[in-house]
């Protein structure tokens, strides 16, 4: 049990689906220069294998270290999502994006450099050293370089790369803000950096560049067309 003692030592208990619940500990952050004490904190938690609300440039995320596979199994018993829907990554730059990544494509790095940071997720051949539950066994992860200082500064704390679903139940809307997440996930999570609302809008655009041509999976804050245009 010495790895729940240091937990608690940290602020960051991982509690186990049996335990009964606590209360979410919030962190004020500021989203433009967020507190390296605050961002620190949340990192050493994920790093334990705790799990972390924090904002990105479209809604709040949920996130953990996406090499632990209990952190992996958490996420999906909380937000209880169809273990076949792989979860997406945010990632501090670059080059943390080829640690997930089994290849990097030159059309990666093509839309890559006209859209990063920002909400374009690449869905890339998977490094065979991630969890297979976390690509839901299909050898293909997506991956972003957000362009929210708290989620790029929380990817690079915890060495590059951090799993980001949208910090919702399955089935119901993303959050702009903390005030708007449901009672029953704040109530599973360990940390929740607090850094007011986001843009919210759309999700990021999703494309699949395992393929040629790449395939347009879901159209969201960068238009399709925008991304056709560079590809052409």
């Amino acid at each position: 049990m010495a790895g729940a003692e240091s937990l608690k030592q940290s602020g960051c208990e991982v509690r186990s689906p049996e335990s009964r619940p606590c209360e979410a500990k919030m962190l004020a952050v500021d989203p433009v220069h967020p507190d390296p004490d605050a961002i620190a904190r949340a990192a050493s938690c994920i790093t334990r294998g705790g799990l972390v609300i924090f904002p990105t440039e479209t809604f709040y995320g949920l996130g953990g270290d996406p090499w632990h596979s209990a952190a992996v199994g958490r996420i999906f018993r909380i937000k209880e999502r169809d273990m076949r829907k792989p979860l997406p990554l945010i990632a501090a730059d670059e080059a943390a994006v080829r640690q997930a990544v089994a290849e990097w494509p030159a059309v990666a790095q093509l839309l890559a450099r006209a859209f990063w940071p920002g909400p374009l997720t690449l869905v890339l051949a998977a490094s065979t050293r991630l969890p297979p539950t976390l690509h839901a066994q299909t050898g293909k992860i997506a991956v972003r370089v957000s362009s929210h200082a708290v989620a790029q500064e929380l990817a690079t704390a915890v060495g590059g790369l951090i799993i980001s679903t949208s910090a919702n139940l399955s089935g119901q809307s993303p959050c702009r803000q903390p005030d708007e997440l449901a009672g029953e996930l704040l109530s599973q999570v360990d940390r929740v950096l607090h850094a007011g609302p986001t843009v919210g809008g759309l999700p990021s655009t999703l494309v699949d560049v395992t393929v040629q041509p790449p395939k347009l999976v879901r159209e969201g804050a960068i238009a399709w067309d925008r991304i056709k245009a560079v590809l052409s």
